[in-house]
């Protein structure tokens, strides 16, 4: 098979939003009058982001996962995308249920399949992703003030308990390493809960490489700093899932090290004022995405973290870091 045919089989497929898709050098898209575009690039590499033996059809929900998080933490509405693949060869059942994989989740979120390439190469995925979101209402990084109350979407910790599992570094029941793993290969984008959040969230981003790191991002963006009560990430935050099966087999820094440094969680942190708590609250709801408030933005430059007895936490956590020394 070709490289034109395995495009035309696999993912060659009528558009409907856009003015053009798969077929030229360009696709057309025409965003909705008085909207803004809203572009995220993501790149998944085999021995970096995934291990070889991960299912082909999780691994495509996964790619575009991704980047529709990022669409979420702009409050934007996703509309295409384009698709870099390179493959070390033409493997026609792994296509089918990569391609499976990937369009299911597009569908269901009417982001439609617009351009891209194919090579032979490494296994190496990389999706761009375009959005649109009403001007002036994209939630950024930069607008947390003093006072902001801090959330988190979701749980923390099932992707990094599983890759702590399949790492060798710690022992899991079968049935709560299965679990865990399906969080690490098969996030769930929150893109109801982002859309929700517009006027109501000061600031936003998803968590890909870790709470606090990724937090850290918020606080220089708005040139602020945070209390975080580690009690309430623990507990609250791994209040349901693999993580909690777990707890009772874990050690206590292992518990923090996954729901405060965990990376590939793809849950929204983002802060909105104290007065909007009903709102924040009602925007979950709508949306169907628990949110549990974690702390509170502060004057004070810096992210420091409490126990459940108010004490300060001394340990570092470091979230991931592509280019951090191994």
């Amino acid at each position: 098979m070709g490289e034109f045919d395995l495009i035309a089989r696999y993912f060659t497929r009528p558009v409907h939003r856009a003015a053009l898709g798969v077929g030229d050098d360009c696709a057309l898209l025409a965003p909705t009058p008085g909207m803004q575009l809203a572009v995220s690039s993501d790149m998944l590499v085999e021995g970096r982001h995934f291990f070889a033996d991960v299912s082909p059809e999780r691994l495509g929900h996964k790619a575009l996962a991704v980047n529709l998080s990022d669409l979420a933490a702009c409050g934007a509405s996703p509309l295409a995308f384009t698709l870099a693949l390179a493959l070390p060869r033409v493997d026609e059942a792994w296509l089918e249920a990569f391609a499976r994989g990937l369009l299911a989740l597009a569908d269901a979120h009417g982001c439609e399949l617009v351009g891209g390439d194919t090579t032979q190469g490494p296994l190496n995925i990389c999706i761009t992703v375009f959005g649109e979101v009403p001007a002036g209402q994209a939630l950024l990084r930069s607008g947390a003030r003093p006072g902001d109350d801090i959330y988190v979407s979701g749980t923390l910790g099932d992707a990094r308990l599983a890759l702590e599992a399949l790492q060798g570094h710690v022992a899991l029941p079968p049935e709560v390493l299965a679990a865990a793993r399906l969080r690490l290969e098969q996030p769930t984008p929150r893109v109801a809960l982002g859309q929700a959040l517009r006027g109501v969230a000061s600031s936003a981003l998803d968590v890909s490489d870790g709470l606090l790191g990724d937090l850290g991002h918020i606080l220089r963006a708005s040139g602020a700093g945070a209390l975080i009560d580690t009690a309430l990430t623990v507990h609250l935050m791994a209040a349901s899932g693999p993580l909690t099966s777990a707890n009772q087999r874990i050690d206590a820094e292992l518990l923090h090290q996954c729901t405060l440094a965990g990376g590939d969680d793809y849950e929204l942190a983002f802060t909105a004022p104290v007065a909007r708590r009903a709102a924040v609250a009602a925007a979950a709801l709508a949306s169907a995405t628990p949110v549990t408030r974690i702390g509170r933005v502060k004057a004070e430059p810096g992210l420091r973290l409490v126990d459940a007895h108010g004490q300060p936490v001394a340990r570092h956590y470091a979230s991931f870091d592509h280019f951090a020394a191994r």
